[in-house]
């Protein structure tokens, strides 16, 4: 396996992928070109075999240096159950400490409980939101009319590459 930034001829081959990566949900909207051709200090592609399995999207916030936000994750449906999203955040979390960022943060929907827990194991905490479903704290119309959204945080002050590995 080799990480590595993400480059601009990237994209077609993750936006082809992205619906089947997605159990056949519409997710390319999700991910314009923009993206990757311009936070590419802070998105990074794992590739085995000449093949993409896995990436990840983030950048730093222009309006508040010291955080950080995942955009996009997304790992082939093939390569999961190996800590290839696990390796990326570690990978993300330390390219934008290494910036000076503090806390990261990234949204999910609701009905998505593998990233929910996903990001419960990778230390993230929930927001507060303005609902609660299922012990869940939920943001209504966070991006858009009936688009709500679980809102995470984490805190890289106190962590390390070590922390997560055990």
């Amino acid at each position: 396996m080799r990480i590595r930034n993400i480059k601009d001829e990237d994209f077609l081959r993750i936006s082809t992928n992205l619906n089947t990566w997605w159990g056949g949900r519409d997710m390319v909207d999700m991910l314009p070109r923009l993206f990757i051709h311009h936070f590419k200090d802070t998105s990074f592609i794992i590739e085995e075999n000449g093949e993409t399995i896995g990436f990840v999207i983030g950048f730093i916030s222009p309006s508040n240096s010291h955080q950080a936000y995942i955009h996009f994750v997304g790992v082939n449906p093939n390569a999961r159950r190996k800590s290839i999203g696990r390796t990326l955040y570690e990978h993300f979390f330390q390219a934008v400490k290494e910036k000076g960022c503090t806390e990261v943060s990234c949204v999910t929907s609701p009905v998505n409980t593998g990233s929910i827990n996903f990001h419960k194991r990778m230390g993230f905490t929930m927001k507060d939101g303005d609902m609660v479903i299922n012990d869940i704290p939920i943001h209504q119309n966070y991006d858009g009319l009936g688009q709500d959204r679980v809102v995470f945080v984490k805190s890289l002050e106190v962590w390390s590459e070590s922390h997560f590995k055990n």
